[in-house]
């Protein structure tokens, strides 16, 4: 059995994970620097650069530690290059490639949003592709073809703001603490979703991209009107509530009608779901009705593999039975997934 160490530092979670060939995990551990952000509503890329070089060793210290294995049982270090924020990247990258020079083992990088995908088959007892693929985060918000793990075409993406950016910008607007999206929901809990009609753009048919942006301007100006500063008025708890609300239930409709139409357009019947907005219960429970209306096949992680995290690394297992290994020359590949 091949040992392979995984690193993820694409954003703001410092992760390793031990797993084998077979992508049987052994050990995930992740570092958030939420507490680090708070103050700024949001990720700061020189803050959290600065936080995985902190965090980075202690991290894949205890990932071994919990697997019971040394550095020098390891086959292969797979490292997340691209896509995300440069600055954090390079920083998993510099300490695979160390590991690798030292242990004199090969490099296998990896598509973070591949990962996203990956970790729905790591717990499925099925194949899931030929699938429909959504990724759904702080960061991003695609649609895939996915023909394998590592076959992946991009039928649908965010032309602006990315569905978790959305969460914690309207977050901010409602004056709820950084990271948005467990605020929004929470309050969503005690909120009218149907108290507020908000846009949900892009919906022409055929159209499978995203766009949120006007979205969270809506609700700004529901929530404050056009000429008034927010620290002009107090919004009541009920209210704040149903902005909550409406705007999640703006953002799930959307997502959920996107993924139906690209399951009938490209004939598939899995759906997999990945991603930080994936753990969003009332986004899991409208994919569940629209799966069993559809007939399909869903397919989402726990919540431990939504989130960012280096166990999902595992698809490189994919390339490390094809002997694809990648040279010490990689480079970090940040910035947004855009179709070309």
């Amino acid at each position: 059995m091949a040992l392979i160490l995984g690193i993820e530092t694409t954003c703001d979670e410092t992760a390793a994970a031990v797993f084998s060939d077979e992508a049987h995990i052994l050990s995930s551990v992740v570092a958030t620097q939420a507490e680090l952000h708070v103050r700024y509503g949001g990720v700061v890329p020189e803050i959290a650069s600065r936080a995985h070089v902190e965090r980075i060793l202690p991290v894949i210290d205890e990932a071994l530690t919990k697997a019971n294995v040394r550095m020098a049982d390891l086959s292969a270090v797979a490292v997340a290059y691209t896509p995300g924020l440069v600055g954090s990247i390079l920083v998993g990258l510099a300490a695979a490639k160390a590991i690798c020079v030292a242990q004199e083992i090969p490099l296998l990088g990896v598509n973070h949003l591949e990962g996203h995908i990956y970790a729905c088959q790591m717990i499925h007892p099925e194949p899931v592709f030929p699938c429909i693929g959504m990724v759904v985060s702080g960061g991003h918000t695609n649609l895939f073809h996915c023909l394998s793990a590592t076959e992946l075409e991009l039928i649908g993406s965010t032309i602006d703001d990315a569905a978790g950016e959305a969460f914690d910008k309207v977050a901010s607007i409602l004056k709820l603490p950084y990271p948005g999206g467990p605020n929004i929901e929470r309050l969503a809990r005690s909120g009218d979703p149907k108290a507020h009609d908000f846009p949900r753009s892009l919906m022409e048919d055929g159209n499978l991209d995203f766009s949120f942006s006007g979205l969270k301007t809506a609700v700004l100006y529901k929530a404050y009107g056009q000429n008034t500063r927010r620290s002009d008025r107090e919004l009541p708890d009920n209210e704040v509530a149903d902005l909550a609300a409406s705007f999640q239930h703006a953002v799930i409709r959307v997502l959920v009608e996107k993924a139906r139409r690209a399951l009938r357009q490209f004939d598939v019947k899995v759906l997999c779901v990945g991603g930080g907005v994936a753990a969003n219960g009332a986004f899991r429970s409208a994919l569940e009705e629209m799966a069993k209306r559809e007939k399909i096949t869903l397919v989402i992680p726990p919540l431990a593999l939504c989130t960012d995290n280096a166990a999902m690394g595992a698809v490189a297992v994919e390339k490390f039975r094809r002997g694809e290994f990648d040279s010490l020359d990689l480079d970090a590949a940040g910035g947004l997934l855009r179709r070309h």
